[in-house]
């Protein structure tokens, strides 16, 4: 969580999220083992206001946007059958990471909308690196957990 200190620091921020200077790094636990280590999805999503839900669509569907994301496999418990993936987005669409992954039958723990089991009622999707510019002085500022400190990681030990 960023906080500013004053109006024109978080207007200069906001500006960064606009511009996509923002960046944050998340860490999920998804149903199953992913077939490779490492990966792109690329799709178009569709937002359904009504519902507050998206979905997968074929490329040209109206209205639909383009949402790519990179990730990569850190741990997989094959007991509960379960795995630890670390995701860097390309795109911040509507619910991406959750849309994306149940699409492809590895759906978030504990995602109650787009999940098809529930490990917890805990949605498990953290951000575990944030990095922005400082409002006045330019400098880039990077900021990250290790992951193993956040304290679900522990359903895969």
């Amino acid at each position: 969580m960023v906080f500013a200190k004053t109006s024109k620091a978080a207007s200069r921020l906001s500006e960064q999220v606009r511009n996509k200077d923002f960046h944050k790094k998340y860490l999920a636990i998804v149903d199953g083992k992913m077939e490779c280590q490492k990966g792109t999805f690329k799709d178009y999503l569709l937002k359904n206001e009504k519902t507050n839900t998206s979905k997968v669509v074929p490329e040209g569907t109206k209205n639909a946007k383009l949402a790519e994301l990179d990730y990569e496999v850190v741990k997989y418990n094959e007991e509960i059958n379960m795995s630890v993936v670390k995701v860097d987005l390309h795109t911040g669409r509507h619910h991406q990471i959750r849309v994306q992954f149940a699409s492809r039958g590895h759906s978030l723990s504990g995602d109650q909308k787009y999940g098809t089991r529930g490990r917890g009622k805990q949605l498990a999707l953290w951000a575990y690196s944030l990095s922005f510019l400082h409002p006045i002085t330019k400098e880039r500022l990077e900021f990250e957990i290790e992951p193993s400190h956040i304290g679900s990681w522990k359903i895969l030990d």
